[in-house]
C-alpha cells in the first residue's frame, strides 16, 4: 500500500489552525466555513493540540458551557497522538482503530506537516484499490 506522504502528496497540506485563546465559537465559525470537522491548535509553529466537533460536543454542550465564553484551550485535545509522513496507511488505520481517533497531525522533527482524517484515508484505499483492479483487467485482457 501507501505511505502517508502518499496522502499529503494527493490531498495537500493547507493546514487550518487556531490559537489556543480563541473561542470555542470562532473556532466553530472556520469548521463551517472552511467545511472541516477539525482544527489545530498552535501557537507560533508549535502544535498545542486539537479540536474537533467531538471535543465540542463532549466538553462544551454536553458540560453546559457556551461557545461564545469558552476558549479553546479548554476543551481542545493536548494529548495528541501523531504520525510520521513515513509511516504506512496499514499503520495509520491500526492506530486510529485502535484509539478511536478520526484526525492524525502528520509530523516531523516537530513539525507539522499535514492533517490526515479517517475520509482521507479510505479515499486514498478505494483509490488505490481501483488502480489495482485496472491493472489487473488491463493484464488479464492483454491490453
Amino acid at each position: 500500500m501507501g505511505s502517508i506522504s502518499s496522502i499529503l502528496k494527493s490531498k495537500g497540506t493547507v493546514l487550518h489552525a487556531t490559537t489556543p485563546g480563541t473561542l470555542v465559537y470562532n473556532a466553530l465559525e472556520l469548521m463551517v466555513e472552511k467545511n472541516i470537522s477539525s482544527v489545530l491548535v498552535m501557537e507560533d509553529e508549535k502544535l498545542l493540540g486539537i479540536f474537533t466537533e467531538r471535543d465540542y460536543a463532549r466538553k462544551v454542550t454536553l458540560k453546559g458551557r457556551f461557545s461564545k465564553d469558552t476558549r479553546i484551550d479548554e476543551v481542545m485535545t493536548a494529548d495528541l497522538v501523531t504520525i510520521s509522513p513515513d509511516a504506512t496507511i496499514d499503520e495509520c488505520m491500526r492506530l486510529m482503530t485502535d484509539r478511536h481517533i478520526r484526525h492524525l497531525p502528520v509530523v516531523e522533527n516537530e513539525e507539522v506537516l499535514g492533517l490526515i482524517s479517517i475520509g482521507d484515508v479510505v479515499k486514498f484505499i478505494i483509490e488505490d484499490q481501483k488502480t489495482i483492479i485496472k491493472q489487473m483487467e488491463q493484464y488479464i485482457t492483454g491490453i
